[in-house]
């Protein structure tokens, strides 16, 4: 009992920590696909386009990631992803991005579909896959205020990523029931 208390009041300080403090230095080379492109659709991040993991789990629902308040769009619920490296394809790369952030095992997932967003110099491709074991995700880095299993019917009640948002109908549609 007294672990649980102890792992639960660590989980919070992380989540508060993150939520408050923008990150500093961070270990390591910085990866070229972490920046930002502008063009006449607007700035997103990811120089060679993004991806995002949308996990699905038919007892539980879908995984959402509460993104910290310092970045874009903080505060909203959207998918664990990020920038996709030079040369990595979007499933390689949401598959990374959630493992990263969010302690996604890759290996017991199957493909269900993709979805892309391009705006011609920039794309965003949402891999949904289905797990095939439980699992309970991690927060593993300071991008997430929490990670929660919601259950399909009540994603739209959230504040979502305008991005996510304006995706998740579509995306709804094409989940198993």
């Amino acid at each position: 009992m007294a672990t649980e208390k102890s792992a639960a009041a660590a989980a919070r300080f992380v989540r508060d920590a993150a939520a408050a403090v923008r990150p500093g230095h961070i270990a390591g080379p910085r990866d070229p696909g972490d920046a930002w492109v502008e063009g006449e659709a607007g700035k997103f991040w990811g120089r060679f386009g993004s991806a995002g993991l949308l996990v699905f789990d038919a007892g539980r629902g879908v995984l959402l990631q509460h993104r910290a308040l310092w970045s874009h769009h903080g505060g909203t619920w959207g998918l664990p992803g990020g920038a996709l490296h030079e040369g990595e394809d979007a499933v390689t790369g949401a598959l990374r991005e959630a493992r990263e952030e969010a302690g996604v095992p890759g290996e017991i997932l199957e493909l269900l579909f993709t979805s892309v967003f391009d705006v011609g110099y920039w794309s965003y491709t949402t891999v949904a896959v289905q797990a095939v074991s439980p699992f309970e995700p991690t927060i593993s880095d300071p991008e997430s205020l929490a990670l929660e299993w919601v259950a399909v019917d009540g994603v739209a009640r959230l504040a979502l990523h305008p991005g996510f948002e304006k995706a998740w109908p579509g995306l709804r549609r094409r989940l198993p029931d």
